[in-house]
This record gives structure tokens, C-alpha cells and sequence, in this order.
């Protein structure tokens, strides 16, 4: 009968810590999710007539161009606007991995599972033109 009290005592410290390692994780999750989606990229282009801010999810949220852009084409123009919000969603995938690494760990496979999925869905079009230049 010892045996078998060792056995359940064992078994019920293991779901004890079991149970506390998934409510730090919960916590974990919980705040990272709070600390990202509070995020935004942003970025300026190198003439500083384009400046583009992206929200965590990515998608456009501010937009701001010089006056000077008038003395410019509406091609060059747009082109700016893509190449810049490109690097806002750069410095946003770049502030989500810190985040995600900071809270959860570099070597926890969560985070290396959120970080690539960040990858995935903001990381660079390989179709989208100028990708290969970048």
C-alpha cells in the first residue's frame, strides 16, 4: 500500500506542476498578445517625402507625404509608398519577434511558432515586384 501512495503522491505533484505551468504560460500568452497588438510599424522613406504606419496586424493606418512629392511622379510616387510601407511591416515583424522572444523565450517552440507565423503573414511578397532587388 505504500507503493501506491508514493505513486499517487508523485502523480498528483506532477499534475500540480502541470496545472501551474500552463497557467504561467496562459499568463505569458495573455500578455503577449496585449503587448502586440498595442504595436505599429512605421517607416520613412530615405528623401523623407513618404512616411507609412501599419498597425500589428500590418494594414495601413497613416499615411503622410511631403509637399514635395508634387515635383514628382504619381508612379515614383506610389512606387515610395510600397518600398516604405514594405519596411513599416519590417519594423513591425522586427518588434513582434522581440516581443514574442522577450515574453516567451527564444528557445520555446511557441515562439518560434508565433515568430514564424509573423513571418509569413508580414514578411516580403516574393511575387511582389522589387522583391528580388530587396
Amino acid at each position: 500500500m505504500w507503493a501506491d501512495e508514493t505513486a499517487l503522491d508523485a502523480a498528483a505533484r506532477r499534475l500540480d506542476e502541470w496545472e501551474s505551468s500552463l497557467a504561467a504560460r496562459a499568463v505569458r500568452a495573455r500578455d503577449l498578445s496585449a503587448r502586440t497588438q498595442a504595436l505599429t510599424g512605421t517607416a520613412r522613406s530615405a528623401d523623407g517625402l513618404v512616411e507609412v504606419t501599419v498597425d500589428a496586424s500590418g494594414l495601413l493606418t497613416g499615411l503622410r507625404l511631403d509637399e514635395r512629392v508634387r515635383q514628382h511622379s504619381a508612379a515614383h510616387t506610389a512606387r515610395q509608398i510600397l518600398a516604405v510601407t514594405r519596411d513599416a511591416r519590417a519594423d513591425l515583424l522586427r518588434q513582434l519577434t522581440e516581443a514574442t522572444t522577450k515574453t516567451l523565450g527564444a528557445d520555446d517552440p511557441a515562439a518560434r511558432a508565433v515568430v514564424e507565423s509573423h513571418q509569413r503573414r508580414l514578411g516580403p511578397d516574393p511575387d511582389a515586384p522589387d522583391a528580388a532587388a530587396r
